[in-house]
């Protein structure tokens, strides 16, 4: 695609040769973009300011779907006049095209705006000096040429050639696209995915990049089949938004849904008859994997997860439905193996091999504890679970000493990078995350599987309520037969993120997994506030609020002045009274993402109050969000690609370098690895100075403070509010209303997740 130079930047506004009149009429306005204040990466809905070229260098405010277009970029915007209450006289652009600067300090500052990569300013300075008006002309036609730019080598002038065709192509597809408000980032994604077949797979088989591309739902895909003329009544459509409704239900912990649901929930989002539903179903329950964007679907009669005495057909996500199998499976194949790779442990001297313990670690083991460690060293598989201050971490230790005592190969591991950190300090050996362990590459495969197991006679995994069903059934295959595996964690915590309720199952009744719950809080414990109030939440009884010195409440009944006031005292109260460091030390964590108290907001507001703008401090705007030097961050997708093995959702990590020229920002992770962004990609990256409950599961904070407000109302569970106080070691403060509290300690969990594990190990489906 070439764009044509423009003339010389003269300010044109018209509307069919005539001054602009009516407020209403179509007008023409070009200028050079100059500054983005505001956009939306979901719809492509911009702020910007404009050089028009006149007015004394004022800047005239444009509005509207500016999608894909670039600082320094010169516009010809076609709108409407307007005026704004608070903002005034503005533009609202209904439709623009992209022209090319001519005069050369147009084209400098084009070229200095940060659009191609491995320009910046100073670079586009030197190369507009060297060739004037012809430079986009030379980097267009013969690029080769840059070369003779002074500090321009071979590499760069590659570089910024390949630059330039990317951004031409990428610029197609966004023109393309522009119609149905596809964001600028999404546009790049689609590109890199498809290359030049990237229009013909959009027009021709849009419901493709829901499956295929990040970012992209059945919504966003629907919306652009739409446009491209496909029927609404279309088998296509049905199918990819039956898919759609199982990936939403697996986003939400469900590993299935049951049949009459999943059918309800896809004539409600489809507006479709329920016939055509049912029939799209059966033709994707027939089709090989693979097929149909989604992949194909399974329906299995299980038990109803309600506890109902009648079966329910379940339908599954072909993955889901394998992992679940598999998972089974090899729990049953571990549990059966002939060989043990911890014999010495069938016929030890236990009052011997337990005092020998107790001079290494200069301890008595409780009764319950002894029990855990005589399990996780004479069973395949075992579970150890109980809640905090009741000497789990001290069993594990326990249990690995006493393993190491007779040459063991031992082997650590939790899924996330802080809880990996922690098993490795409380234990004195390495320990990794999950995926790390299993060397997971690119599209989910690990490394280390049934074939190729991992070198190991113990396989000890902490924070195992984190375990979804698809990392779960990846690392139980990768076990060794005949080695022992143990799962540390504490089942009153919320599920994992991912689907599955995998601790849970293995724990329920007829569960062949045998396992140890610890009840018993020690001494020491019970002088900590912290784990004397979770315990009392997790019995149902409310915390006690006053006269502890770990445990606070800060009564406000207002949700945004609890917002507000949750802010102060993390960036502020905490860190004075406690020396606490608001960024490495200090974590707000939210019951939601939404609300005027939800880690949206307050993230926001938290970024201004620990890292706001300063002069010489680099930053980037992308999207609704500024990402800054010093920002504490967090991963929101796994990510194969990145990193040595991957970075995967949930981890955290502070940025520590921002390149304009190179486009890029590096983020230095909890494990200690730095790992770099394209700009392009930060929508994968979230701020988190406040994160959801939910994604703080595995993560242990010096101090958390926890918002509990009356609008996050339908989130106050139980387990919710236990899970975020067990996330702290030394601190907890609570902001909100005594009213929104005491809803949380009362409010049960409804309702399971949709999993037949428990049924498959207990032999109530046969395989």
């Amino acid at each position: 695609m070439r764009f044509r130079p423009a003339p010389p930047c003269a300010p044109r506004v018209s509307v069919g040769g005539a001054n602009v009149g009516a407020m209403s009429q179509s007008a023409v306005v070009e200028g050079v973009l100059e500054r983005i204040t505001y956009a939306n990466e979901e719809n492509g809905y911009t702020v910007a300011r404009v050089d028009t070229g006149h007015g004394g260098g004022e800047l005239l405010t444009v509005v509207g779907s500016l999608l894909g277009a670039q600082v320094g970029e010169s516009l010809r915007m076609q709108g409407r006049w307007g005026s704004h209450p608070q903002y005034g006289r503005q533009f609202t652009v209904e439709n623009y095209t992209t022209v090319l600067p001519a005069t050369v300090q147009g084209i400098r500052r084009y070229l200095g705006s940060g659009l191609i990569k491995g320009i910046g300013p100073k670079t586009a300075e030197r190369i507009v000096d060297h060739f004037g008006t012809a430079t986009l002309d030379v980097i267009e036609e013969d690029a080769n040429k840059l070369i003779a730019v002074p500090g321009l080598g071979p590499k760069r002038t590659a570089l910024i050639a390949g630059a330039w065709e990317e951004q031409k192509a990428i610029k197609e597809v966004m023109v393309f696209l522009q119609s149905v408000e596809v964001s600028t980032s999404i546009a790049v994604r689609i590109y890199k995915k498809y290359g030049d077949a990237s229009i013909s797979v959009v027009k021709n088989q849009p419901y493709r990049l829901a499956a295929d591309v990040w970012g992209i739902g059945f919504l966003t895909a629907d919306r652009i089949a739409r446009a491209v003329g496909i029927p609404h009544d279309s088998p296509e459509r049905v199918k990819a938004g039956l898919a759609y409704a199982l990936s939403q239900a697996t986003d939400q912990g469900h590993c299935y849904l049951p049949e009459e649901r999943l059918i309800s929930d896809a004539v409600k989002l489809l507006q479709v008859d329920t016939g055509l539903v049912i029939d799209c179903l059966g033709e994707l329950a027939a089709e090989p994997d693979g097929e149909a964007g989604g992949g194909g679907v399974v329906r299995e009669r299980v038990p109803d997860p309600e506890g109902a005495e009648e079966s329910v057909t379940a339908v599954y996500l072909v993955p889901f439905h394998r992992a679940e199998l598999s998972l089974a499976g090899q729990v049953r194949r571990l549990l059966g193996a002939e060989g043990d790779r911890l014999s010495a442990f069938a016929d030890v001297d236990w009052a011997k091999a337990l005092g020998w313990l107790a001079r290494q670690t200069g301890a008595d083991l409780a009764e319950e504890q002894e029990q855990a460690v005589r399990l996780a060293l004479t069973e395949k598989v075992a579970v150890l679970t109980g809640g905090p201050g009741c000497g789990k971490s001290f069993t594990v230790r326990s249990v690995v000493e006493l393993a190491r005592a007779k040459r063991a190969k031992v082997v650590l591991a939790a899924p996330t990078g802080r809880a990996a950190k922690r098993l490795s300090e409380l234990t004195g050996a390495e320990a990794s995350t999950v995926h790390r362990l299993l060397e997971l590459k690119p599209g989910g495969d690990a490394a280390y599987d049934r074939e190729r197991p991992l070198d190991a006679d113990l396989v000890v995994v902490d924070e195992a309520s984190m375990l979804d069903l698809l990392l779960a059934n990846k690392l139980v295959k990768a076990v060794a037969p005949g080695a022992h595996l143990l799962l540390v964690g504490d089942v009153d915590q919320l599920p994992s993120v991912g689907a599955g309720e995998v601790l849970r199952d293995l724990l329920a009744p007829g569960s062949p997994v045998p396992a140890v719950r610890l009840t018993k809080i020690f001494r020491q414990a019970q002088q900590s506030g912290v784990v004397t109030n979770a315990h009392r939440i997790n019995s149902g009884l409310p915390p006690v609020t006053q006269g502890l010195a770990d445990f606070f409440l800060f009564v406000e009944d207002d949700t945004e002045e609890a917002g507000r006031l949750t802010v102060d005292v993390a960036a502020r109260r905490i860190p004075a009274k406690f020396g606490l460091d608001p960024r490495r030390d200090v974590q707000v964590l939210a019951p939601m993402h939404r609300g005027p108290a939800g880690a949206g907001v307050l993230n926001g507001l938290l970024q201004q109050a620990v890292t706001p703008a300063r002069p010489g401090l680099a930053e980037k705007r992308f999207g609704g969000r500024v990402f800054r030097v010093g920002d504490k961050v967090t991963q929101i997708r796994n990510n194969y690609d990145k990193g040595a093995n991957g970075v995967f959702n949930g981890t955290v990590g502070i940025v520590t370098a921002l390149d304009e020229v190179d486009q890029s920002l590096t983020v230095r992770t909890d494990e200690d690895e730095e790992v770099a962004y394209d700009f392009a990609e930060l929508d994968e990256l979230a701020h988190a100075y406040a994160v959801t409950i939910h994604r703080s599961q595995g993560s242990e904070y010096p101090c958390v403070v926890v918002p509990v407000t009356t609008s996050a109302w339908m989130m106050l569970q139980r387990n919710l509010l236990y899970t975020a106080v067990t996330r702290a070691k030394r601190l907890v403060v609570l902001v909100g209303s005594r009213r929104a509290l005491g809803q949380a300690v009362r409010n049960v969990s409804a309702g399971r997740r949709c999993t037949a594990l428990d049924a498959r190990l207990s032999g109530a489906i046969v395989p």
